[in-house]
């Protein structure tokens, strides 16, 4: 058994290029005659329904860093991981409920203009500085790396470089053609992403069945996976103790239990979901209704990932364990590869469209964000102020473009090391650092009328160094024992403090310095945005969404708890 394609495969592939391809160009010829109005190219203003946003929401976050990423922490965590998923879901009805009104009433596009709106000039230009490198040399090469990688060994190991290049062809048509086109295509991509992901999943519980002897019933091997792997179904990592091995005691490392949920999973994904312009984009351009709606159906979505994404790796792990898993190579990451191998024709093609479909998603999503940000927050700004519509939407086109060629020089050899760090290891290094900072300042420039513009560039500096002291120093110059942190060995000589922990760290002393910093200033910041309480009232269809998520999640905790 082998990961290369057949003919079959190749066709069920080729059909769903030509089918997102067909519609794009649809789409595109039918905004052709605002194709150079810069808010339809950039925020498709106006025109997205509320399933196309929350469609495009999940699309651009799911890529090959979760199929493959997630599935390898499945294979080691198991379930625990979905907290990711789930707590997005909760993370995405907050931003629903309070932060998009806060956007939507001051004619927010991009946070740059958030930060200038707000704070001031200087804030804005150094952040959108750090987003461009952030997303182009961090997010869009990472993306496109990994995801040549994940396609290149399912199609024989031989074709890395060419699928490198129609990865970045692939979303270079698609995001050519603006927002409008990113979001209405996103829509047949996350529909051949769960559906490919589903049979995925159902093919790896029924093999489970097969190979423990309970037949091809995919709930059968469902209960095998809780019956072999009890551990793996457990939400909660128990803190390590002085029996505990090291492979628990990494465990906790990467998810460090109950103190998760107390400090570094909520700033991860409010700040993701809700301070990002790679995400909120979408929603800019809608009235507050829809942006509401399409967001919450983003949430709904996010409760189906763990069932794509992670199952599978549970799967794996327990065939792996029982001997029926001699085809997985590469320890956790190489989980989701290995189950597919077990997808008859015809399916494994689906597969690999399933994972296309999110790569191509997310590096389209990413082009436009900094296409929007360069235009909008820097070329407008600051080269040509008087600038016509048509000529924004030719620079904005001309930053894909750029962009695009950018993520492929730097990938073509992998001169960031992306490989060798490990995709999430290599974006959580260069954007888990700044999250603190970029979190506080958002949060606190929304919802507190005091903040200053020097507190926070202090923010985002201490937020920073915070992040670099608890992660690298902490340890080494305040021991491994302390009332705010206890370090464990991280099986490489060193003691590490877990990363959730670090970020709750950061956070809190940026908040602090923040806060004491603004204290010495006005009482009303003169750019403080003005609230009113029915900017976050909600419809009640919008209020029975909310609960029905937020019923589910109740429901899986208590099972899974």
């Amino acid at each position: 058994m082998n990961n290369s394609l057949v003919t079959t495969d190749y066709v069920v592939f080729i059909i769903y290029f030509l089918l997102v391809s067909s519609y794009g160009y649809y789409i595109y010829r039918k905004r052709r005659k605002g194709e150079h109005d810069a808010k339809a190219f950039f925020l498709a203003e106006g025109t997205l329904t509320w399933w196309a946003i929350g469609a495009s929401l999940i699309a651009s976050n799911i890529s090959a860093e979760q199929f493959i990423g997630m599935s390898g922490e499945g294979f080691f965590l198991g379930i625990a991981v979905a907290a990711y998923e789930w707590i997005a879901a909760i993370a995405l009805i907050i931003v629903a409920v309070w932060f998009i009104p806060v956007y939507l009433k001051n004619k927010i596009y991009t946070m740059p203009q958030f930060l200038k709106t707000r704070y001031n000039e200087p804030v804005a230009l150094i952040m959108a500085v750090f987003w461009l490198f952030l997303y182009v040399f961090v997010n869009l090469t990472s993306i496109l790396y990994l995801g040549a990688v994940a396609i290149n060994g399912l199609t024989g190991g031989d074709y890395l470089h060419v699928i490198m290049i129609g990865l970045a062809v692939f979303a270079l048509m698609i995001s050519l053609g603006g927002m409008k086109v990113v979001a209405y295509t996103d829509v047949i991509q996350v529909a051949v992403l769960i559906f490919g992901g589903l049979v995925t999943t159902y093919i790896a519980l029924t093999v489970v069945g097969e190979k423990f002897g309970a037949g091809s019933n995919a709930i059968a091997g469902f209960n095998i996976l809780m019956e072999q792997a009890p551990e793996h179904f457990k939400m909660i990592i128990p803190k390590p103790t002085a029996s505990s091995t090291q492979n628990e005691i990494s465990k906790y490392l990467t998810f460090p239990g109950m103190a998760s949920y107390v400090a570094g999973i909520w700033i991860i994904n409010l700040n993701y979901w809700g301070c990002n312009q790679y995400i909120t984009q979408r929603a800019l351009g809608a009235d507050l209704q829809t942006a509401r709606t399409g967001i919450l159906f983003a949430g709904f979505l996010k409760l189906l990932m763990p069932l794509i994404v992670m199952l599978p790796g549970i799967a794996a792990y327990v065939l792996y364990k029982g001997g029926h898993l001699p085809q997985l190579i590469g320890g956790k990451d190489g989980a989701y590869s290995a189950v597919l191998t077990f997808l008859p024709v015809g399916l494994k093609g689906l597969s690999v469209a399933a994972l296309t479909a999110a790569i191509v998603a997310s590096l389209a999503g990413k082009v436009n964000s900094i296409s929007t940000i360069f235009t909008l927050d820097i070329y407008a700004k600051y080269f040509h102020r008087e600038t016509s519509e048509r000529k924004l939407v030719f620079v904005g086109r001309a930053t894909v473009f750029v962009a695009m060629i950018l993520a492929v020089l730097f990938t073509w050899n992998d001169l960031l090391g992306i490989g060798g760090a490990g995709g999430f290891t290599f974006i959580q290094k260069y954007t888990g650092f700044i999250s603190p900072g970029v979190f506080a300042m958002f949060i606190l420039g929304m919802f507190w009328k005091r903040t200053t513009g020097s507190a926070a560039i202090a923010g985002v500096l201490s937020g920073f160094l915070f992040s670099v002291f608890f992660n690298e120093l902490a340890p080494k110059l305040l021991g491994n024992d302390t009332f705010l942190y206890t370090a464990y060995p991280n099986g490489a000589g060193a003691y590490e403090i877990p990363f959730h922990i670090c970020m709750g760290l950061s956070f809190g002393f940026t908040m602090l310095i923040m806060i004491l910093m603004s204290l010495a200033g006005p009482k009303v910041n003169p750019k403080a945005f003005e609230l009113d309480k029915g900017m976050f009232k909600v419809s009640n269809s919008t209020m029975v969404l909310i609960m029905l998520t937020l019923l589910i999640i109740m429901a899986l905790y208590v099972k899974f708890w």
